[in-house]
């Protein structure tokens, strides 16, 4: 059975474009609402490292920067070695809405694998951690 290749997600934010850029694209912002701790090395090319109180670590490389509207980067598939070639791609797309941000997300390439683990996973985070990108907005987190 196939699964598909994307997952999408729209939130309505209220805070501007310029404040949710902060939010995705910087040390403090990424290391409280999406782990635990981050390092950015802010550029096409660029690496950000994050890092759980679990443990776990993720390397995301920076493939497209237009600020404040659009931050872009791949990332490990779960469950693949790290020295796995493939990636999915993450794209985030900031949209002024009033005095708010219409913030997208889409993950792309899940077809790259013939099990749908990584998928559902995702599917599920996603959820979960734009609801923390929320919270942190909106300085409850």
């Amino acid at each position: 059975m196939a699964f598909p290749d994307r997952i999408e997600r729209t939130v309505e934010l209220s805070q501007s474009p310029e404040r949710v850029w902060t939010a995705l694209t910087t040390a403090e912002g990424l290391g409280t609402w999406f782990g635990n701790a981050a390092e950015v090395d802010l550029r096409v090319g660029g690496l950000v490292q994050l890092a759980w109180d679990s443990g776990d670590t993720a390397t995301l490389t920076i493939e497209r920067l237009e600020p404040p509207h659009v931050f872009g980067y791949t990332w490990r598939i779960y469950g693949l070695p790290e020295d796995d070639p493939r990636r999915t791609y993450v794209e985030f797309t900031l949209e002024a809405s009033g005095d708010g941000t219409t913030l997208t997300v889409v993950e792309s390439g899940f077809a790259q694998v013939a099990d749908d683990t990584a998928y559902k996973g995702n599917v599920s985070g996603w959820t979960h951690e734009l609801g923390e990108l929320v919270a942190y907005l909106d300085g409850r987190a």
